[in-house]
């Protein structure tokens, strides 16, 4: 064997090696939903730091990074539970079928291993945040896996249900710097709780087919899909631009409302467009419209608190 031929029969295995290990770690990367943690760790921020304005204290950083990293760590694990859960069900789904657990490249007991490490040691963790905060993300976790993720087989008001501890991160924020909730709190928690509704419709009409081959009751059956798509998109829609425009600080109230209506504007538009169209594109546009809007809205009322 050449010298060359011998470097590279040595080389092999180790490239190989290397391959598989970038693999395994970018499934379990993908277990834990980054794209959602961004939009839970925005949200959890922005409680935080509006409660310690509301307090009139200043920001700890130590006290927020260990915040977001408790967070971000029983989120990561509900992620990664929920698709262990759901495993097969996700495997039928033409947009989840090459998630790890679904497409078997991760066995299940792993899976279910590292959701309960990344569970468990991320309520231990956020523990320094206070007793309120650990007890809110608890809920969140236990509510989501085991009363939303079994209705979303049973029943389309397993969206209702989903969205109580959706809406649950601006709440953990407050609760870590403040140790307890106001009605600007909650206020923060009705935004996003309104939020969810047009932008999970629109993403439960992009893949009404899917989740109907699944066994998922996202959506009714018959003529009254259209009708809940309609009500579920309008009237939280509807509800929520008012509800924006709330703002607990006179010093910047003005401000605050003419950027959160133009916001708004900006969100019910491509909400009505795609109640009136109910196309695949609209439902696009509208889904882009609150990813944009969301974390928009979050800085306006953050920079002008």
């Amino acid at each position: 064997m050449s010298g060359e031929r011998l470097i590279s029969a040595i080389d092999a295995p180790v490239a190989k090696r290397r391959v598989t290990t970038s693999r395994l770690l970018s499934d379990y990367w993908v277990l834990t939903k980054p794209e959602v943690n961004f939009l839970i760790l925005i949200t959890t921020s922005a409680g935080f730091y509006l409660a310690c304005e509301n307090a009139g204290k200043q920001v700890s950083f130590l006290a927020l990074f260990n915040t977001l990293l408790g967070t971000l760590l029983v989120a990561s694990g509900t992620a990664t539970l929920n698709q262990y859960i759901e495993r097969k069900f996700d495997a039928q789904m033409r947009r989840t079928a090459r998630r790890p657990a679904a497409a078997g490249r991760l066995a299940p007991h792993a899976v279910l291993a590292f959701g309960i490490i990344l569970s468990v040691g991320g309520s231990i963790y956020l523990a320094s945040a206070g007793v309120l905060a650990t007890l809110l993300t608890i809920f969140t976790l236990l509510s989501y896996l085991f009363v939303y993720t079994p209705l979303k087989r049973r029943t389309p008001l397993c969206v209702l249900v989903g969205a109580v501890p959706g809406a649950m991160p601006p709440l953990i924020g407050w609760a870590a710097a403040s140790g307890s909730l106001n009605a600007e709190a909650w206020l923060l928690y009705a935004i996003l709780f309104l939020w969810q509704f047009p932008h999970f419709m629109a993403i439960a009409w992009m893949y009404r087919e899917d989740y109907d081959r699944a066994g998922y009751s996202m959506l009714p059956q018959g003529r009254a899909r259209v009708a809940f798509v309609i009500l579920q998109t309008a009237l939280p829609l509807a509800a929520l631009l008012p509800i924006s425009l709330m703002h607990f600080s006179a010093q910047h109230a003005a401000m605050c409302c003419a950027s959160g209506l133009l916001l708004g504007a900006g969100f019910v538009y491509f909400g009505l467009r795609f109640v009136f169209e109910r196309s695949r594109a609209a439902a696009r546009r509208l889904l882009l419209a609150s990813i944009v809007y969301l974390p928009l809205l979050l800085m306006v009322r953050t920079a002008l608190q």
